[in-house]
C-alpha cells in the first residue's frame, strides 16, 4: 500500500507538525498532498484558509521532498518517481513527499517531450530565449490565472520585451542541490569547481529573472543568490483575503500587470530600460504607487 494523505495546505503542517517530524524521525514513506493551496486560488475563501507558507514550513524538513507543480504530467512525473525511489528495487529511500494542489479548474497542457529531469530537479523551460525571464511556481504558469502567461504577451505586444516561461516545481529540491554543490566544490577545491542545476538552467538568461509566486517571497527566495543575474521576487506576503482570484492577485501584486512592471523594472536597474517606461507601465495597467504594502495591509 501506498498512503496517500489528503489536507487543506493551509491546516496540514499546523495541526499535524509534530506527527510530520515524528514520521521524518521514524524513516516514513509516503505522499502528503497539500489541496487547495496558495493565498489566491481558493476563490471567496476567508484569510485563515489561504496558504502563503507552507513550503516554507516543508522546506525544514531533511528528507522531504517538496513540490509544487502547475500542471497534471508535473503531478503525475512526480508521483511516480516518488513511487520508484520511496518502493522501488533495493529497498527504496527514506523519504516522504509533500505536493501541493490547487483549487482552479484550468485545461491541461500535453506533456512536452524530454521534461521529466527537469521536472524532477525543480524546474523546467519553454524553448525562448528572452532577454527578461519570468519565472513561476503554481498558479502564475496556469493559462487559469494567465499572470506569467498574459504578462509575457504583454511584454511582447507592448513593451517589445521577449521572455521565457519557468515552471519551477521545488524550490527546496533547487536550494539543495545548489547546497551540496557548494559543499563539494568546498571540499574539493584543487577539482574544476562544479554549477549549481539552477545557475546551468539560468546561465543563458538576459535580463532580469522574476520569480512570481503564489507564496510567500521567501519561498522562491531560497535560490536568488544563485541566479546569474538581477532576481526579482512577487509573493503573497500578508493575510489571504475573501475574494475573487483577480482582485487578490491585484491586492498582493502578483498579477500580470505587476510581473510587466517587476520586468521593466529589472531591465532599468540593468541599464537596459529607462525609468519613464516603467512609469508609464505603471499608469497604463492601473497600478496604484501609493497604494499600501500587502505585506502589512
Amino acid at each position: 500500500m501506498v498512503p496517500f494523505y489528503t489536507f487543506y495546505s493551509m491546516f496540514g503542517y499546523q495541526r499535524v507538525g509534530d506527527l510530520i517530524w515524528a514520521a521524518a524521525d521514524m524513516r516514513a514513506r509516503g505522499f502528503l498532498m497539500g489541496a487547495t493551496a496558495g493565498r489566491t486560488t481558493l476563490l471567496g475563501e476567508g484569510l485563515q484558509h489561504d496558504d502563503g507558507q507552507s513550503h516554507l514550513l516543508f522546506s525544514v524538513v531533511p528528507n522531504v521532498q517538496a513540490y509544487d507543480p502547475a500542471f497534471a504530467y508535473e503531478t503525475a512525473t512526480i508521483v511516480r518517481d516518488g513511487i520508484r525511489r520511496m518502493y522501488g528495487e533495493g529497498g527504496g529511500e527514506d523519504i516522504f513527499y509533500y505536493i501541493t494542489l490547487y483549487n482552479e479548474n484550468y485545461e491541461m497542457p500535453p506533456k512536452p517531450e524530454g521534461v521529466d529531469e527537469g521536472i524532477l530537479r525543480g524546474s523546467t523551460a519553454s524553448p525562448r530565449r528572452p532577454k527578461a525571464e519570468p519565472a513561476g511556481d503554481g498558479a502564475f504558469l496556469r493559462p487559469a490565472s494567465q499572470a506569467a502567461l498574459q504578462a509575457r504577451q504583454l511584454l511582447a505586444d507592448q513593451h517589445d520585451v521577449a521572455a521565457e516561461l519557468w515552471s519551477v516545481t521545488s524550490y527546496k529540491a533547487l536550494r539543495e542541490e545548489a547546497l551540496e554543490v557548494e559543499r563539494y566544490n568546498r571540499l574539493h577545491p584543487s577539482e574544476a569547481p562544479r554549477a549549481p542545476y539552477v545557475s546551468e538552467a539560468l546561465a543563458n538568461a538576459e535580463g532580469p529573472i522574476v520569480a512570481v509566486s503564489d507564496y510567500m517571497k521567501a519561498v522562491p527566495d531560497q535560490v536568488a543568490r544563485w541566479a546569474p543575474g538581477p532576481f526579482i521576487t512577487l509573493g503573497t506576503d500578508g493575510f489571504g483575503r475573501s475574494d475573487t482570484r483577480q482582485a487578490l492577485r491585484r491586492h498582493f501584486e502578483t498579477d500580470a500587470a505587476h510581473v510587466v512592471v517587476a520586468v521593466l523594472d529589472g531591465l532599468r536597474q540593468a541599464g537596459e530600460g529607462k525609468a519613464e517606461e516603467v512609469e508609464d507601465a505603471i499608469r497604463r495597467y492601473g497600478i496604484d504607487p501609493e497604494s499600501p504594502n500587502p505585506g502589512r495591509a
